[in-house]
């Protein structure tokens, strides 16, 4: 249980995230012969006492491996041991979207109040906090430097400021770019180059280079718009009405769609869409809470779950690392995790911040974040008893 300090930051023990870390044999190794062996002959060169060999304030140096959980080792005891490590309650609003770095231990948010927040995920710290007054922030995304964002705006969109390239390091606009008519409801940036894409509820999908204010592409569809590249930045998928999902190779994208998919049975507007890590999979979240996992290449579903009805939120869902598990809120403040291969439920935690809008698992740690009117980090806690999770709702392929 997260406690709570004038409404701050909370910590609870955040380093047992090293739990879910391992030492590779060649870092043990280096350890010992470049790091701990030196100390122990200066300690006994210099006559200091023998408490001063393993000093408890040891700090491990940058040459020592250690690699975050493999995916083979995330299993259903390590995903329903999940706890709040981490809680930051200090936003003026509710949160509107999370991301996190594809290679660095750094996460983003935006806010109502009209702020982005960057925070690094190793030690659970506020890092910078930038506030847009102008055109304030909803929607927003990591480029591949670890302090640029895209960042779309809420206010002034007849001015065709839509979004805006920021550098949270000095908090400058980089850059404007021009298009949309209203607001941007999905955003992402290729994993592979300078490209990335918006989805407006002005019904068009835009795509974008930073390099140039001017947007690439443009197509024009039905119903809310939903956008994702895939892992390797080589196909992205573009959801709208009806559950039709269409795929793009992204070298040729003007060439149409290669292939299309149908989620038979459910004419829901999907609100957001994922691939998982390995490209195999693809995640659907519709506006009345169904959630779908569907083969990537062929379109099939893999299975299915629901959770409770959230009106005026849209929750978000997504993938563990390694593609064997799914994340999700709900309508009832609860959080649920399934596993995919099973199609049963794993766990079910008290969110303790009511309906969560954003969640996402962190690419490189055991770790996810959901956030509403706060954000909570969640880590592995192995000393948490085991509880029997609660059957949940799935139906099969």
């Amino acid at each position: 249980m997260p406690k709570f300090d004038g409404g701050n930051l909370i910590l609870l023990d955040f380093l047992s995230v090293n739990a879910a870390l391992v030492i590779t044999p060649k870092g043990f190794l280096q350890f010992i012969v470049f790091y701990l062996l030196p100390i122990f002959l200066s300690c006994v060169i210099l006559n200091l006492p023998s408490f001063c060999y393993f000093s408890p304030c040891l700090v491990v140096p940058a040459f020592l491996e250690i690699s975050p959980m493999s995916l083979v080792e995330l299993d259903d005891e390590t995903v329903r041991s999940m706890s709040v490590g981490a809680v930051f309650s200090d936003f003026a609003g509710n949160i509107t979207s999370v991301d996190f770095h594809r290679t660095q231990d750094l996460l983003v948010t935006a806010s109502a109040d009209d702020s982005v927040r960057l925070y690094n995920t190793a030690n659970a710290s506020l890092v910078k906090t930038t506030y847009h007054k102008k055109h304030g922030a909803d929607r927003v995304c990591f480029t591949h430097h670890p302090s640029c964002v895209i960042c779309s705006s809420k206010y002034n969109l007849d001015s065709n400021e839509c979004l805006r390239y920021l550098s949270m390091y000095d908090n400058r606009c980089l850059r404007y770019f021009k298009g949309h008519k209203d607001r941007i409801v999905s955003l992402c940036m290729s994993p592979i180059n300078d490209s990335f894409m918006s989805g407006s509820l002005d019904h068009t999908v835009r795509l974008w280079d930073l390099r140039v204010n001017a947007c690439q592409g443009l197509m024009r569809l039905r119903g809310r718009p939903s956008c994702a590249y895939d892992q390797q930045g080589l196909v992205f998928a573009v959801a709208m009405e009806g559950g039709a999902i269409k795929l793009f190779d992204s070298r040729s994208y003007d060439k149409g769609p290669f292939d299309t998919f149908l989620v038979g049975g459910d004419t829901a507007e999907v609100c957001d869409i994922k691939f998982s890590n390995d490209g195999k999979s693809m995640l659907l979240t519709t506006t009345n809470n169904h959630i779908y996992v569907l083969d990537a290449y062929c379109g099939e579903k893999r299975c299915g779950f629901s959770v409770e009805p959230s009106p005026n939120v849209t929750i978000e869902a997504t993938f563990t690392p390694d593609g064997q598990y799914v994340v999700s809120g709900s309508g009832d403040g609860m959080l649920h995790s399934w596993s995919i291969g099973q199609r049963n439920e794993v766990a079910c935690w008290n969110s303790y911040i009511g309906v969560p809008s954003c969640l996402k698992w962190a690419p490189r740690r055991a770790m996810f974040v959901s956030a509403s009117k706060a954000l909570t980090f969640w880590i592995p806690n192995y000393s948490k008893s085991a509880v029997e999770p609660a059957k949940g709702e799935a139906d099969g392929v």
